[in-house]
């Protein structure tokens, strides 16, 4: 492992000499980062379709919620940590590998590639997806290793969702409401269970001072690598999405339909109801690491996914910004 640090830490201090590239890189970075996705789904969503929207959605938080417990179990430190020599252009509080960025790029846009079926929409996905990873290593948040290790993850995930979505779609469309609410139940707590070994595993775990020094010029997030806060949000969101596309299905199902204003009019309509539910509930529920916050901290992000798939489309059919499918 020293080999693939110390060449690391070295390609990364070659890459840095580029001061120039320092603005793109945040721009690509920004491209793989969750708050990008998080914003772009409800678009695809409520905008556009809601079929890629749901897809993108269901892999985004599949790929998300498995990197943050790999990253539990591998517990690599990040370039900034380990190396006082690097730049330290970017923070962030968890564990190092996989690459977060790298694997969550090779999901969602591999999957919007899929979704046109084009050489030309695989050539622009696999750039795109090389200069996000490529950016986790100038901004020193990665090392190369960590990249590959995401982008080897996400393909898997990807391929798996290919294969496995239509057939796998066609299979709970034969279920009743009560079973697939049932069934994104149990996926859902799987990722908790799993989430919880690898938070077990880890709790003892104390990064190096030597760490935690250098990490302390890179300023906020400071590191807090062993947490189940970020996997109950991916199996919170999942659960709720899920069971909301399952409910507006049985209520004639939703597609964005309409003029641009209308389209744009839901948008705005249904992320008002995200930042209500974000906020409002987050002064409400109670906070921390004990089984009671753990329980409202999933509640918290299972109803913003259950607005995100059937409570705003339920809404924009309510007040006639959309019109229910024939």
């Amino acid at each position: 492992m020293n080999f693939l640090f110390d060449s690391g830490i070295r390609l990364i201090l070659l890459v840095q000499n580029f001061s120039w590239l320092e603005a793109p890189m945040r721009f690509f970075t920004f491209l793989g980062s969750e708050y990008f996705f998080l914003f772009a789904l409800p678009v695809i969503y409520w905008c556009i379709d809601s079929a890629l929207g749901l897809r993108i959605g269901v892999s985004l938080l599949f790929t998300g919620g498995l990197n943050d417990i790999v990253k539990m179990a591998l517990r690599g430190p990040r370039p900034y940590w380990l190396s006082a020599q690097v730049r330290a252009l970017s923070a962030e509080a968890s564990f190092g590998v996989p690459s977060g960025h790298a694997q969550n790029a090779v999901v969602v846009w591999g999957t919007l590639a899929n979704r046109f079926g084009k050489a030309w929409a695989w050539i622009v996905a696999g750039l795109i997806i090389f200069l996000i990873g490529f950016s986790r290593i100038f901004l020193a948040v990665h090392f190369p290793h960590d990249v590959v290790i995401g982008w080897i993850l996400g393909a898997l995930i990807l391929w798996s969702f290919i294969a496995l979505w239509d057939r796998g779609a066609v299979w709970v469309k034969q279920k009743s409401f009560i079973q697939q609410m049932f069934l994104a139940l149990i996926v859902s707590l799987v990722m908790v269970l799993l989430g919880a070994l690898a938070f077990y595993g880890a709790r003892d775990y104390v990064l190096p001072q030597e760490w935690m020094t250098n990490a302390l010029r890179a300023g906020d997030p400071l590191p807090a690598p062993v947490s189940m806060d970020a996997t109950l949000t991916s199996a919170g969101v999942l659960f709720g999405l899920l069971v909301g596309a399952a409910w507006i299905t049985r209520r004639g199902g939703f597609q964005p339909s309409g003029p641009l204003v209308m389209r744009v009019l839901a948008f705005v309509v249904g992320l008002i109801g995200i930042l209500i539910l974000y906020l409002g509930l987050k002064v409400i529920f109670p906070d921390g690491d004990s089984l009671p916050a753990y329980f409202f901290r999933y509640l918290r992000y299972a109803l913003i996914g259950f607005w995100i798939s059937g409570g705003a489309p339920w809404l924009f059919f309510h007040f006639k910004i959309v019109r229910p499918n024939p």
